[in-house]
């Protein structure tokens, strides 16, 4: 089956280098019918404009997600447009299988399951999101769909996800109002469509620092996830008890920091900052200007073709101490999806990540844990260990 031919964004801010491990990431996926549309800050957009490849760069420096998106949706000439975060990066399967279910022209929307920072363990899988802005777990383990209300919605992750493009347009796109939180929650519940999860459509989030987290996931400031959830339950819930919305938020977000400063990652003063910044984005969400949103205007450009598509894969495996020469081979192999397996004779657990250079690196113990269920310690010979990985692997990506 061909493939829908697809516009992938990417929003990024002041992270070049995550930015350009992404797109790297993306020029190996096996989809051979789609556009990359970046849109970063003025001193991003020309690191990848340096890169050899047929991009479509807008220059954006504005605090606010949403209205990034809707400049990448504006330019998309594709049917399909897809989203994936600068610090995240795609398994090389992904976009084939996250575009796949708009075969069928009843479905508007999909997204898929991702793993977080050791790219093993599952970061998000599948849940609804109802007008309150609460989440509500799905058990999937397959291909479903899902049809959504006004009420609740599968919630698409922003991360990893797929519109109709002209669906999304004729909505109005993401709602500027949202600056950063709820703006996927709030476009599934205007767009009640029906959903596509495609759990084996999977991207790897790192939650890199940004303006607003620092690398070991501190907040730096709530003031938008305040403003967001008051926006969200104006839009949705108007008949909510606000008040006690607000006290369950700052009781959910109270005891986060309190674990934060617990572990002394923070202090006193960056504790009350913080409970501060709460209270002023929630005041903002309830004043904040909240109208209709209009259709945008698409600008007529051409797709611009990535030269990418299906190519073979290969696992490279060996000890621990022979990791400069398999890394060397991975780097001159550039025809095929490169997986480096490096294992210790510990437990050590397994962690998996993609290498700005192009190739992904599995490191770990032979008797340690790649997922993280089982004994932390079994017994494997060298040769079955790496079967059993490359087993695993297989069903995200090429290894052959």
């Amino acid at each position: 089956m061909t493939p829908q031919t697809a516009s992938v964004i990417v929003v990024s801010r002041h992270r070049a280098a995550a930015l350009i491990r992404c797109i790297v990431a993306l020029t190996q996926q096996d989809h051979p019918d789609f556009e990359l549309i970046i849109v970063a800050d003025p001193d991003a957009i020309r690191q990848v404009r340096a890169m050899p490849l047929p991009l479509k760069c807008i220059s954006f420096d504005e605090a606010n997600i949403s209205a990034a998106r809707n400049a990448g949706l504006g330019v998309a000439a594709a049917p399909v447009v897809a989203f994936i975060d600068d610090d995240a990066v795609a398994e090389p399967t992904w976009l084939t299988r996250l575009t796949a279910p708009f075969v069928n022209p009843r479905v508007t929307a999909s997204t898929g399951f991702i793993r977080g920072r050791n790219g093993i363990s599952y970061q998000w899988k599948a849940c609804e999101v109802d007008r309150f802005g609460q989440d509500h777990a799905l058990d999937i383990t397959e291909p479903t769909l899902h049809q959504g209300t006004g009420q609740r919605a599968v919630k698409t992750q922003g991360t990893n996800c797929a519109f109709r493009r002209d669906a999304l347009l004729a909505l109005g796109g993401f709602d500027p109002a949202y600056r950063f939180y709820l703006d996927e929650a709030d476009v599934n519940l205007r767009m009640a469509a029906l959903t596509a999860v495609i759990p084996n459509a999977q991207v790897h989030h790192g939650y890199l620092a940004s303006t607003r987290r620092s690398a070991n996931r501190v907040p730096l400031s709530l003031y938008d996830i305040a403003a967001s959830t008051a926006m969200f339950l104006r839009r949705h819930a108007p008949d909510a008890d606000f008040a006690s919305a607000l006290k369950a938020m700052s009781l959910r977000e109270s005891a986060r920091i309190a674990d934060h400063r617990r572990d002394g990652r923070i202090d006193l003063q960056a504790e009350l900052a913080l409970l501060a910044s709460l209270a002023q984005g929630w005041a903002d969400g309830l004043a904040r200007p909240m109208s209709s949103l209009l259709p945008l205007q698409a600008t007529a450009t051409p797709l611009q073709r990535l030269a990418a598509g299906p190519r073979g894969g290969k696992v490279i495996a060996g000890r621990f101490w022979q990791k400069r020469r398999l890394v060397a081979e991975a780097c001159a192999n550039t025809a095929a999806i490169t997986t480096v397996l490096l294992l210790s004779p510990t437990a050590r657990p397994h962690k998996l990540s993609f290498q700005s250079e192009g190739y992904w690196l599995q490191t770990g113990g032979i008797f340690g844990q790649s997922t993280r269920s089982g004994p932390r310690f079994r017994w494997w010979t060298f040769r079955k260990r790496v079967a059993a990985e490359t087993a695993r692997l297989a069903r995200y990506r090429r290894v052959e």
